[in-house]
């Protein structure tokens, strides 16, 4: 039984589907994680037990899907998860497209499965209407041409919001390796002012304290703090760091 309160602002990103590791974060009050399963090891048997599980500790799932098409957004709908953010949008028209996956007809064009989120039968016009609702749609901020049109992205209907892509945007701006420079925040906060004109939400993967601090203040509705990876490498590395110290510290006391 969870004690610590599910805070969904802050979020954890998730390579692979640990279990181990979506527990521990939920422990430490967590309350969001993010699925890389674009550059991740997640299969579709995967998602079809790990969503659930997820939303089962209480966590909001965003799953960043495969690709911009039809396919990778509607099933990780149809798995369960709370939000799906669209990599690689291009501009308006790619935007227009393929958030229209996201929601059902008439709003878009997601394909009814009979599945999961229907408890396995049939459905409504109640139900498709909380579906188009309580499932977000974060086409992702990665692209010049995307960031170029970013008030008119988050004006679409079938759009809850934006996720911002840092390191491709950086890359894609011809700033090269992204290292949060001034034309990096600048470009925050266009999408940070967009989304505040929109009354709609924007993410960040804000792993720096820097980042984290723009984020905060310029009201993101949820940030990704820290990469599995990430944290891993940081927790071998104390402990690592710290025996190494302690070993030099006899060697040097031995050879006194």
């Amino acid at each position: 039984m969870h004690v610590v309160p599910a805070n969904r602002q802050f979020a954890i990103w998730l390579s692979d589907p640990s279990f181990a590791a979506a527990e521990i974060a939920r422990g430490i009050g967590y309350g969001a994680v993010v699925l890389d399963i674009e550059h991740g090891s997640f299969d579709l048997a995967d998602l079809e037990r790990f969503i659930p599980f997820l939303k089962s500790i209480d966590m909001d799932v965003i799953a960043k899907v495969l690709g911009p098409e039809r396919g990778p957004i509607q099933q990780a709908l149809d798995f369960g998860a709370n939000a799906v953010v669209i990599p690689h949008v291009e501009n308006l028209a790619h935007a227009r497209a393929v958030t229209a996956f996201a929601k059902f007809p008439p709003l878009g064009d997601r394909s009814f499965a009979g599945g999961r989120t229907s408890s396995y039968g049939g459905f409504t016009d109640e139900w498709v209407t909380l579906q188009d609702v309580q499932t977000r749609c974060y086409p992702m901020i990665e692209d010049a041409g995307a960031l170029e049109d970013v008030e008119a992205i988050l004006a679409l209907d079938t759009v809850d919001g934006v996720f911002v892509g840092p390191s491709d945007l950086s890359l894609r701006r011809e700033r090269g390796a992204y290292s949060r420079t001034e034309g990096d925040f600048a470009d925050l906060e266009r999408v940070a002012r967009a989304a505040a004109a929109a009354g709609k939400a924007w993410v960040l993967p804000a792993w720096s304290l820097e980042e984290k601090e723009f984020a905060l203040r310029n009201g993101a509705d949820q940030l990704a703090l820290m990469m599995q990876h990430g944290a891993l490498v940081a927790g071998f590395t104390a402990p690592y760091e710290q025996a190494q110290a302690l070993a030099h510290s006899l060697v040097a006391r031995a050879a006194v």
